[in-house]
């Protein structure tokens, strides 16, 4: 299975998660089949929900986004690509998904998308 979390850097399992879904400047890939651990740039620009996140997301084929929070759009894009999205992580990429295998986070429901984006 692949999981996307967005990160601030290009550190793998050791990076940080950026707070913002979309504004993250780089999205870290953890196939948890294979073990591989990848990084892509985000690329994207977000403005008032109309980055490209979620597209970069699907296009990476990642079954699963792990975050601390996202927006409303964000959400509704994943959901449509069938994408499962986790919100509460914090620290690095390993803790997240070590978190996520624990079942320790939250599946993301509309009510708790960021709307005014603060998390």
């Amino acid at each position: 299975m692949k999981i996307c979390l967005p990160t601030n850097n290009s550190g793998g399992m050791d990076d940080r998660l950026c707070e913002h879904f979309g504004r993250a400047p780089t999205f870290t890939i953890v196939d948890t089949d294979t073990g591989d651990v990848g990084v892509v740039k985000n690329g994207g620009e977000h403005i008032c929900g109309l980055g490209d996140a979620p597209n970069k997301v699907a296009q990476m084929r990642a079954q699963v986004v792990i975050c601390s929070g996202l927006g409303p759009k964000a959400l509704t894009l994943l959901r449509s690509q069938r994408v499962e999205v986790y919100v509460g992580a914090k620290g690095t990429v390993k803790e997240a998904v070590d978190l996520w295998k624990a079942g320790k986070l939250r599946i993301a429901t509309m009510d708790e998308a960021c709307k005014d984006h603060k998390h």
